[in-house]
């Protein structure tokens, strides 16, 4: 059945995560080839819609990365083409990639995330917002692309900040710093897959961290308190249905163990477009549950033809 219909991979685009975005397109086009798929790739640019006008795939698969791929962009353009695609929708892609509307949403559910704060990055001068350790992050970028964190006995917050070159937009978000674990949380549909915690070899969780290999150790599942673990699947699948995501997200977590209880748990922000990379977290959880990689990319290509 699978080989009439024809997937178009979108991947690469414009953002800081382009290198990153190449990388998951490709394996995601290999793998969906594997299931007897029809594949197309496109390197996402401005003449997306006139190649996709003459590709008419019958679903868009999308593996793009930040800003305009993941924040309702190139939702909307599909939308408008009539494509199907998987993942999220305009509205919760947008509101996700928005970290400040997220954050508020999350509020209202009582969902506890860090207390921040969003200003100027030319506001912030040679003055601490709030005391160290803190967060600064840009408003409406992901993999931790431009984020620093202040630490007690820095003198100032990062002079990168208010650089010529920096290229994340002038607003950024100044949150508490949680100390403690790393935990991210992966949701396929209307289930959380497993907690793992991930243990960085550099000095935090960074895009290098990240995407590098060798960058950092994956422990799943997470050696946590249980209570802990079944507060963070709860959290990660109550997030993603508040913001209306669909398909795959990826939740992720400070957990201060020092804190009593589940008290301790933070969540910093909802990926709607999380990473299928060779080091990701996503296929890596869903393997943990024994879904292969290919019946993933299946899994995804499935359900954005069944929400159409």
């Amino acid at each position: 059945m699978n080989a009439a219909r024809h997937i178009a991979v979108l991947k690469g685009g414009w953002s800081a995560e382009r290198e990153v975005s190449l990388v998951s397109g490709a394996k995601c086009a290999e793998a969906l080839r594997l299931e007897g798929y029809r594949v197309s790739e496109v390197d996402v640019g401005d003449s997306v819609a006139r190649i996709l006008d003459t590709l008419k795939p019958d679903v868009a698969f999308n593996a793009l990365h930040g800003r305009w791929g993941e924040d309702g962009c190139v939702q909307g353009l599909l939308e408008l083409l009539r494509i199907p695609y998987t993942h999220s929708g305009v509205r919760a892609s947008a509101a996700a990639m928005d970290k400040p509307m997220a954050k508020r949403l999350f509020h209202d559910a009582g969902i506890a995330c860090p207390e921040g704060r969003v200003m100027g990055r030319h506001d912030l001068g040679d003055r601490h917002p709030m005391p160290p350790p803190y967060v600064v992050k840009p408003v409406t970028e992901g993999s931790s692309v431009g984020v620093f964190i202040v630490r007690q006995g820095d003198n100032s917050p990062p002079a990168q900040l208010a650089a010529a070159d920096w290229a994340f937009g002038d607003q950024v978000l100044v949150e508490r710093y949680i100390p403690g674990h790393e935990l991210t949380v992966a949701v396929m549909g209307d289930r959380a897959l497993a907690v793992t915690e991930i243990v960085p070899v550099t000095k935090f969780y960074d895009y290098e961290a990240k995407y590098a290999e060798g960058g950092s150790r994956h422990v799943i599942p997470a050696e946590i308190d249980p209570v802990v673990y079944q507060h963070a699947m709860d959290v990660a699948l109550a997030a993603h249905q508040v913001l209306g995501c669909r398909g795959v997200s990826r939740a992720d977590f400070r957990y201060d163990s020092s804190v009593a209880g589940r008290e301790g748990l933070y969540l910093l922000e909802i990926n709607t477009q999380p990473g299928m990379t060779p080091t990701s977290l996503v296929p890596e959880q869903a393997a943990y549950n024994g879904i292969s990689f290919g019946a993933l990319c299946r899994w995804l290509v499935e359900d954005a033809s069944s929400a159409r």
